[in-house]
């Protein structure tokens, strides 16, 4: 015992208390690298995601997938050739069957809350087969790009260019169809010459209406929208 000296209570205690002090304190400073390390990361993934570029696919039927599993509609296609290409885009399916393009314009503005890099506009094929006026569907599809290029300015705008049978007579038909390139040109936007290019008039590409591609189908509606919006990607 002479070897320790005497016995203080007092210095012990002190001993006790920053051994304690150190364990606690000591351990809850290693923990917070961990848990900031771990909320930045969280920060970036959540800016990430905010930052994602975005496809607007804005349209009736032929966009929503009528007839088709959801997995089958050009949107959700066109959504898994970007991912296997590498690129980061998240393609929104906008499409509502049985849209006019009154219709459109009336529910534009609901889908402008966020922001959108490439708006894919396909509107009109009802209104042809309906005998909508030509000049009515015209000037409804200029609102919504001028709509559009308002509230988004750096959007890239492509207009799905379509054709109707000849059963209300040609001088309607060839002036329905004249109505997308003339808009393209005028606006300066992109243009699909015509979406259904390769698919329309072909039974075994069309589900029993002959106006709605089967999923094969649709597979050659997202190569037509691919050759003109490839371009326009970015990495």
């Amino acid at each position: 015992m002479s070897n320790y000296g005497s016995f203080n209570p007092s210095a012990v205690a002190k001993l006790v208390l920053g051994a304690v002090f150190f364990t606690l304190f000591g351990c809850g400073e290693s923990s917070v690298p961990e848990k900031s390390a771990s909320k930045k990361s969280a920060v970036k993934k959540i800016e990430k995601q905010k930052k994602r570029d975005v496809i607007l696919c804005f349209g009736n039927s032929l966009t929503e997938g009528y007839g088709l599993n959801s997995e089958e509609s050009y949107p959700n296609l066109l959504q898994n050739k970007l991912d296997s290409f590498g690129y980061d885009y998240e393609v929104v399916n906008a499409g509502l069957s049985g849209e006019t393009t009154a219709g459109g314009r009336g529910r534009l503005n609901w889908v402008l809350k966020n922001n959108v890099n490439i708006f894919i506009l396909e509107l009109g094929a009802n209104d042809g087969l309906r005998g909508i006026p030509l000049k009515t569907t015209n000037d409804n599809l200029k609102d919504i790009i001028d709509t559009v290029k308002a509230k988004l300015p750096n959007v890239e705008i492509v207009l799905a260019g379509m054709q109707i049978p000849p059963n209300l007579g040609i001088e309607y038909t060839n002036g329905f169809e004249s109505i997308f390139p003339n808009l393209a040109k005028t606006h300066k936007i992109h243009l699909i010459p015509f979406l259904l290019e390769g698919v329309a008039g072909n039974p075994s590409l069309n589900q029993a209406d002959g106006i709605h591609p089967t999923a094969e189908g649709t597979k050659r509606v997202v190569e037509n929208v691919w050759k003109v919006i490839e371009s326009l990607l970015v990495k």
